[in-house]
């Protein structure tokens, strides 16, 4: 509530994601500056990469980054940056925060701004019992006895501001390895030290300078005129692990599934029995008339993979009644075993030559106005499958050119040469799915990440595509994060989303955590649809392909499907 006029300030939206590539968070950090309209503090760690700013120098990298062999490049990226600044390091053991927000362009604000964020992580170093930091005129970042014989950075700041929102932001030095620095001019600063929390005798684990640093960002990423701002915040790992995530690996008691379920917070041996009777909303009953038999028939025709067969979908007699069906190129054994998934994990067979073609076949042969095709994942593949889906896309073109299609793809491991591939192939709808929120990801799905299903979605809006993706709830997510990742969905440029109930498939597999009513599917629903999202599919049976013709028509509503109809679009980021 506002006091004496000040207004209510709006909530920053924190993300504490884990290690994420530097390209990745790149390609996330300029989407939510494209489409977000709320301010966003991602908090993460690279892996290791040297990162030049616009006013980096080359004499400032102490080795030749195109010498092959080099030691200093051992597993270290050296990357451009479009920030400010010079050259600096990220890595394990160091705090990265990216604010994305709204700054005012009125004259003197962004040095403001950037005094801002110098401010916080100040505050947050007081508050972790570390004395003695500040600012060195002259030289943006924090630094410790600055005013002393022999001042030490010890937090990098660079930014950048248009179109009145930020980029960047800060890199603070928790506990990584300060030889990296040794390889390079750190911000152009030849006669200055490095330093760090552990250098400094200050034993911080990276939680802590987390909670530090969010409380100091609800004070100082303030707006004109607004109180502190209450701060929305969602973690990549639970803030509690209960006892059994300390027993060994190797104990046969606990399986892995059950120890990362429980990492994240949730109870494996509470929610549903397997054998209790399903609520009446979930209950369908089988269909096999004449349209879903000759469907199936078609399909074994073909040699072709559903997987509406595959994956156990409870709306297969719906849809194949309805002549709809979702392809499965790429083979019917996948490469990653997640929690929630019945498709098979064995090792995969070799790519069929003759799939797009046969795929084609099928859709002129069903009269498909909107032909869905899906994968599994192919980590074994150096472009993780990306060339299978750019050449069913080609073969379907050719075959009907007035049949849209949708793609629902895996992540390609986030190679961007693999996804420039099936982005080149200009699909209709390209899905990508998000699966379940921030904290339980890796439970439900640990060979993923959720950064990197952002990033893949925002490099997917870049190109200029339609973008669609799903969550399924049922896993022992809270409320609050269900909006928070559709919110996240909605700041990336997400076109359509789905919602449905997770279904155990076998005793194998995730519990239910709770079976949600239709109510409150519609409830999310409406909340989803404040969002802005161009259409919702929200129920306890909806899958990323139910209804995908009726979805995109909605999300296209007012621009011609056909994408080779268009114009060019720009690259992705």
């Amino acid at each position: 509530m506002a006091v004496h006029g000040v207004k209510e300030a709006s909530p920053l939206h924190v993300r504490w994601l884990g290690s994420v590539r530097y390209d990745e968070a790149l390609a996330l950090q300029h989407a939510l500056h494209r489409h977000g309209r709320s301010d966003h503090l991602l908090l993460l760690e690279h892996p290791h990469v040297y990162t030049l700013g616009v006013r980096a120098r080359s004499e400032h990298l102490l080795f030749d980054p195109a010498r092959p062999g080099d030691p200093a490049l051992d597993g270290v990226m050296v990357t451009k940056a479009d920030r400010g600044g010079d050259v600096t390091y990220h890595g394990p053991g160091q705090l990265v925060g990216y604010p994305i927000c709204n700054v005012s362009m009125r004259p003197g604000a962004i040095p403001e701004w950037v005094h801002a964020i110098e401010q916080l992580v100040i505050d947050a170093l007081e508050a972790l019992g570390l004395p003695g930091t500040g600012r060195l005129a002259g030289y943006p970042g924090v630094w410790i006895d600055p005013d002393g014989a022999a001042p030490r950075k010890i937090c990098a700041v660079g930014v950048r501001v248009s179109k009145n929102r930020s980029m960047h932001g800060f890199a603070l030095n928790v506990a990584p390895d300060l030889s990296m620095f040794e390889r390079i001019v750190p911000c152009g600063i030849a006669d200055k030290a490095v330093t760090s929390l552990a250098a400094e005798g200050v034993a911080a684990s990276m939680d802590e300078v987390i909670d530090a640093v969010v409380v100091a960002a609800s004070r100082r990423l303030g707006e004109d005129g607004a109180l502190p701002r209450p701060i929305e915040r969602q973690d990549a790992i639970a803030p509690m692990r209960p006892a059994i995530a300390d027993v060994p690996p190797a104990s046969p008691a606990v399986r892995p599934l059950e120890r990362r379920l429980t990492r994240a917070g949730v109870d494996p041996a509470a929610g549903v029995a397997i054998a209790a009777r399903k609520p009446e909303w979930l209950r369908v009953e089988a269909s096999m008339g004449e349209e879903y038999l000759a469907l199936r028939k078609r399909m074994r025709n073909l040699n072709l993979v559903t997987v509406c067969e595959e994956a156990g979908c409870p709306n297969i007699y719906e849809c194949w009644a309805d002549g709809t069906a979702t392809f499965m190129i790429n083979g019917e054994r996948c490469t990653r075993a997640c929690g929630f998934c019945l498709v098979d994990t064995r090792k995969p067979l070799p790519l069929d030559a003759g799939e797009p073609a046969r795929v084609a076949d099928a859709v002129v042969g069903m009269g498909l106005a909107h032909a869905v095709v899906t994968a599994v994942a192919r980590d074994d593949l150096d472009d993780g499958g990306a060339g299978a889906f750019a050449a069913t896309i080609g073969a379907v073109r050719q075959a009907s050119p007035q049949t849209a299609i949708e793609v629902l793809i895996p992540d390609c491991k986030g190679d961007l040469a693999a996804l420039r591939t099936i982005f080149d192939a200009r699909p209709d709808v390209l899905n990508h799915n998000l699966e379940t929120v921030l904290r339980l990801q890796r439970a439900v799905r640990p060979s993923a990440r959720y950064a990197r299903s952002l990033a893949v979605l925002a490099r997917a809006k870049a190109a200029g595509l339609t973008t669609k993706s799903g969550i399924i709830l049922g896993m022992g997510e809270r409320e609050e994060e269900v909006l928070g990742a559709l919110g996240d969905l909605a700041a990336v440029g997400v076109d359509i989303v789905t919602i449905g109930q997770y279904l155990r498939p076998t005793a194998a597999h995730l519990p239910v955590a709770r079976y949600y009513r239709p109510e409150e599917f519609a409830q999310i629903a409406a909340a989803a649809r404040k969002l802005g999202f161009a259409h919702v599919e929200a129920s306890p049976l909806a899958r990323s392909s139910y209804h995908a013709r009726q979805a995109a028509d909605g999300a296209h509503s007012d621009v011609r499907l056909h994408p080779t109809r268009r114009p060019a679009q720009p690259a992705a980021s």
